[in-house]
């Protein structure tokens, strides 16, 4: 079986995941205390600051959530090629070991990952996908 035929979450999910998380990626530390000091029609550079009830954070959490258990262990398989911790035929293995390590939210997890969106792009493509046509696709 390859790789493609094995990946058991749809690549477009996947993609949604990359494009939040680059969302995510980009936010800085908020300099006003509160969402409601910034006014993003006066301070259009407020819309990056990061605060704990982020919109996009809130949004990765709950489409991961979503996810059936499988699609999680693959989304998190995906991770660890993609960062080199598995190489691509080791799928199942990682996928195994996903689900056997997971203690806590696999969106937490994801979210503590730093370069997730990176990550989950170059574990599409040393899967055979092309991340690139998937994500304009979903965009």
């Amino acid at each position: 079986m390859s790789p493609r035929t094995a990946l058991e979450i749809a690549p477009e999910k996947v993609a949604h995941v990359i494009i939040k998380a680059r969302e995510y990626d980009a936010k800085v530390g908020a300099w006003n205390s509160s969402p409601q000091e910034g006014d993003a029609d006066e301070d259009p550079s407020s819309i990056l600051e990061d605060f704990a009830n982020d919109p996009t954070v809130a949004e990765i959490v709950g489409f991961v959530d979503a996810l059936n258990d499988d699609e999680q262990a693959h989304l998190v398989a995906l991770l660890w090629i993609g960062r080199g911790t598995f190489e691509p035929e080791e799928l199942e293995e990682a996928v195994e070991t996903a689900k056997a390590e997971q203690t806590n939210s696999t969106a937490s997890y994801l979210l503590g990952q730093p370069l997730l969106s990176d990550y989950l792009e170059e574990g599409l493509e040393k899967l055979g996908y092309s991340a690139g046509d998937i994500e304009s696709d979903v965009l």
